[in-house]
């Protein structure tokens, strides 16, 4: 994320103008429209700060020179559609410089990391990767107040109930004295601290490791690695099993069959053909897998495991997740991934999904409504079409398929 610059001070809030506005609040109800005056709605929202616990010096000293931030607001309008191929994003995210820094970080914090595992048995390699992943570990925190870019969501009515909730929760974080305003830095939308938590989930998960008596995922890093850990450990995290395989598949390998499955045992997937890419058997057969082909039979494939979605709670993404997964296996020692991703694969946006789709109902290759998303029918639909011309029957939706049909 960018740095949002804040803009100059115009008017503190004083007490006057606060007592003027809540006389409006009854008309604003809680999330004030765009067009109403900033003092206005921060004075709309002292009553709900106020039965919350938090005090007036806490509410003024949070909100001194706010002004709604255009530059977050514009970020709200202009997030492209990610266009990004999966072998793309990892190169970014996964490079031999990030590797190097989570190796070093592993043993700079080896016998905090060492404890967070064994008391939440979560792997010390994938809390390092999510702390990577996040702000580089700590080196870049987001360098928005949080408390100015919620109130500037709220404020400009994007997605106001669900940021309105998460501005109150950051007031009581303040509140409680666990970071002070000037320090509470986050992301645009309000991700806070070394592993990038929401308001409503620091409440829920984060951890005073330290016992200093504040949970400060922004300056503790043992308190930011025991949160993410405790965070993951509550969202269902397996103990001692990793986050998935990457695996090679035979030339006969029944694509369709395996979009069709969903999940079943390794054992069932070794059945059809699905082999550890480095060799090894799998440590336990019975475990259940999703199979997960980026780039069809042209890549690398998958087949992840339970803790590969709870990793996606912290970030509901396939490409978040297996760059993480990844990261963690790479610090551990792994090796790249044995299969490469194509070179020249261009990703699809929704505009040429939509193409693709009303080629292959043209041909008479049943997509359904020319939507944009690759569902299971329009999966089924370039099956058809790749058996019907002789290609591998991969379902994959790509920019080569795409110049073949046009």
């Amino acid at each position: 994320m960018r740095t949002v610059a804040r803009a100059p001070f115009a008017r503190t809030l004083s007490r006057f103008a606060v007592a003027f506005a809540l006389g409006v609040s009854a008309t604003l109800g809680g999330a004030a429209p765009a067009a109403a005056n900033p003092s206005q709605f921060v004075a709309a929202l002292w009553p709900e700060a106020q039965a919350r616990g938090v005090s007036r010096a806490i509410f003024e000293a949070a909100f001194s020179g706010f002004t709604p931030s255009d530059r977050v607001m514009e970020l709200t309008r202009s997030q492209p559609e990610f266009t990004q191929t999966v072998g793309a994003y990892l190169d970014r995210r996964v490079t031999s410089g990030q590797v190097d820094l989570g190796r070093r970080m592993r043993g700079e914090w080896s016998q905090t990391l060492g404890r967070i595992e064994g008391h939440w048995g979560v792997q010390s390699e994938v809390v390092l990767a999510i702390w990577g992943m996040e702000t580089n570990f700590g080196n870049y925190l987001g360098g928005n107040n949080v408390i100015h870019a919620l109130a500037t969501l709220t404020y400009g009515d994007y997605r106001a109930s669900y940021f309105k909730g998460e501005l109150l929760t950051a007031l009581q974080i303040l509140q409680a004295g666990h970071v002070t305003p000037q320090n509470m830095i986050g992301s645009w939308a309000g991700a806070m601290g070394q592993t990038q938590f929401m308001p409503s989930s620091f409440a829920r998960y984060a951890v005073d490791y330290n016992g200093d008596g504040r949970r400060d995922i922004w300056n503790s890093v043992p308190d930011a690695l025991a949160s993410t850990a405790n965070y993951l450990k509550e969202h269902g995290w397996r103990p001692g099993e990793t986050w998935g395989y990457e695996v090679r598949l035979p030339a006969n390998f029944d694509y369709g069959r395996a979009w069709d499955i969903g999940r079943q045992s390794l054992a069932q997937w070794q059945a059809m053909g699905a082999v550890r890419a480095n060799g090894m058997a799998f440590p336990r057969p019975t475990d259940e897998a999703r199979i997960f082909m980026p780039s069809g039979a042209n890549g690398p494939a998958f087949l992840l495991l339970h803790n590969f979605e709870v990793i996606k709670r912290y970030n509901n993404s396939d490409n978040y997740a297996l760059a993480v997964g990844h990261l963690a296996d790479r610090i551990l020692g792994a090796g790249p991934f044995r299969q490469p991703f194509p070179p020249n694969e261009v990703a699809l946006n929704k505009d040429q999904r939509r193409e693709l789709q009303n080629l292959l109902n043209s041909y008479g290759f049943d997509a359904g409504t020319p939507d944009g998303v690759v569902g299971p029918r329009t999966r089924e639909a370039i099956i058809a079409y790749q058996r019907s011309v002789g290609m591998t029957a991969d379902g994959h939706a790509s920019g080569a398929l795409l110049a073949q049909l046009r």
